[in-house]
């Protein structure tokens, strides 16, 4: 059975701005799956409408089997949610903020206790259980707020954006964190990042959206294989210089299209041993100050960027 199956999902708010527009998508259980668009392409309305804070205007959504609008509490009693904003209470200690997180779900004290042991030792905070919450770092925090919502054994966990602003060994101990709670506590995991490394290593599936429609999902592997148009990298002195190479690139039938970084500048083309030669001839006829260039494999960054500016255009 999918976790989560939508289908032809649309919202439109009283000011007629459409934050989700005929969007359709599937999560499999016990995958981590990974909501990937640029800002304003509809992933935060998405995640309120799954977690049942907010009403679509048309489609439907299946959660574990339940109709959303028909069946919303028994959704909220399989899911969980860790947002952007880490939601614990700063005067309490940790264990003082998982038993009040077990009463809210009316776990005896038995099982609370059993969880708690369990998810302290799951997430290595033994050494905080005693402290104020407001003396720990973001990291820890973070950590916390992750284990809590694991404390009423949620089938589908939602994590927006977990390792924003994190350092990168707060990151890495994150992706371990991710990585657990789907093989050792088989939870699904519906994530949001704007890190794109992060979705490719955490990733079993990635969906691409944009104006609330979905432009492309499967695995991360297979989504570097769609953008196989061989590629070309540019290091040019200043971005102004950049600019300018991309213009004179634009107008060369054998380009497919070309993309700006500063002064970086990715060109796709149709084959990159003619091209590269071809590209460094121009280079040289018009002057244009560069510091190197070369043929690149395409990561999910360069996925991601040719899918949404592809649309853009």
């Amino acid at each position: 059975m999918e976790a989560i199956y939508i289908d032809k999902l649309s919202k439109t708010y009283k000011d007629e701005t459409q934050g989700l527009n005929e969007l359709s998508l599937s999560v499999r259980q016990g995958e981590v799956f990974t909501l990937l668009g640029p800002n304003g392409a509809g992933k935060s309305t998405l995640i309120n409408i799954l977690t049942t804070f907010l009403s679509p205007t048309s489609g439907s959504v299946s959660i574990l089997g339940h109709d959303l609008k028909k069946e919303a509490a028994k959704v909220r009693r399989e899911i969980a949610c860790v947002a952007q904003k880490v939601s614990i209470d700063n005067h309490l200690t940790l264990r003082e903020n998982m038993l009040f997180q077990g009463r809210l779900h009316q776990m005896d004290s038995a099982t609370i206790e059993e969880k708690m042991k369990l998810l302290i030792s799951s997430f290595g905070l033994q050494e905080y259980t005693a402290k104020r919450v407001a003396s720990y770092s973001g990291g820890v925090k973070r950590r916390l707020d992750i284990a809590m919502s694991l404390m009423s054994s949620p089938k589908i966990l939602f994590l927006d954006e977990p390792t924003v602003g994190m350092d990168i060994e707060s990151r890495r101990a994150m992706w371990d964190i991710v990585r657990k709670i789907r093989s050792e506590f088989h939870t699904t995991v519906f994530l949001t990042t704007h890190y794109l490394e992060e979705a490719d290593m955490l990733s079993d599936t990635i969906c691409i959206m944009q104006k609330g429609h979905q432009i492309i999902q499967d695995t991360p592997d297979n989504l570097k294989r769609y953008t196989m148009q061989q590629q070309i990298r540019i290091l040019c002195s200043t971005p102004k210089a950049a600019a300018e190479f991309a213009g004179l690139l634009s107008k060369e039938a054998f380009v497919h299209n070309t993309f700006l970084e500063g002064s970086n500048l990715t060109v796709l083309v149709e084959d990159t041993e003619r091209d590269y030669r071809e590209i460094n001839r121009i280079a040289l006829d018009s002057h244009i100050p560069q510091t190197g260039i070369g043929i690149v494999h395409p990561d999910l960054d360069d996925v991601f960027l040719a899918l949404t500016q592809e649309r853009s255009a």
